[in-house]
């Protein structure tokens, strides 16, 4: 298995690792800073790979595979098993799903802490967030604009976000922890946990900013009815 390098560093724009296999256009890495769709609901890192000798192939995408992370890359054939290669992702567009990502965690709480609302769906992207909500209000449409003015009030306050792990049964008794409906976290023995004191904390594996005030302002683009349980809400970053 890939080593998730940015789960503990987000921040992390290059890396070294060695090609572990190879598979068509698909490469495989011991350690990876790329971020794969569709984990969190974020869209997939691009950028680079450099081989030990100067062979550059572009990461088209990055998709989780088979239980492990491939690079999705355009010439597989100038790279080999065992190649010791440095990835360096394209960063404007990472730092803008993170931001994006954080702001989402925001809403999403504001929105489970008055109306009981969980998310039902969701994709980011760096142009565009989409978050769907099973929500029981009648006007949920001014419910979402207040609560999307609320995360930029949130935002502003710099709050220190905070990444750690705990042992599953100790994080699944956090009080809000799981807000994705008819869905629990991974089943596996120990979680990553991102919190934002005083606003929020779910177990999430993605890459998010350090402090809410680098979100700077969220603005909505449209809002949609997708059924009964499904309502959605677009919104993009402001500037």
């Amino acid at each position: 298995m890939t080593e998730l390098l940015f789960q503990k560093d987000s921040y992390l724009r290059e890396f070294e690792a060695v090609i572990t296999r190879i598979e068509e256009n698909k490469v495989f890495l011991d350690r990876t800073a790329f971020h794969p769709r569709p984990s969190g609901g974020l869209d997939a890192d691009t950028g680079i790979l450099i081989g030990d000798s100067g062979q550059r192939v572009r990461v088209l995408d990055t998709i989780l595979y088979e239980g492990d992370v491939a690079h999705v890359v355009d010439n597989p054939t100038i790279l080999g098993v065992g190649m010791r290669v440095r990835g360096i992702i394209d960063w404007d567009r990472r730092y803008r799903m993170m931001r994006l990502h954080t702001a989402s965690h925001i809403l999403a709480a504001l929105l489970y802490e008055k109306y009981g609302a969980r998310v039902t769906g969701g994709h980011i992207t760096p142009d565009v967030a989409r978050d769907d909500f099973e929500i029981n209000v009648e006007n949920w449409k001014e419910a979402m604009k207040q609560a999307l003015e609320e995360t930029n009030r949130i935002a502003a306050k710099c709050i220190e976000v905070k990444v750690y792990w705990l042992p599953r049964e100790e994080a699944l008794k956090l009080p809000g922890l799981v807000k994705l409906a008819d869905r629990l976290p991974p089943n596996v023995d120990v979680l990553r946990i991102v919190e934002i004191p005083g606003v929020d904390v779910q177990a999430d594996g993605g890459p998010h900013v350090r402090n809410t005030c680098e979100i700077g302002e969220v603005e909505l683009v449209k809002l949609e009815s997708r059924g009964k349980r499904r309502k959605r809400v677009y919104y993009r970053l402001k500037g």
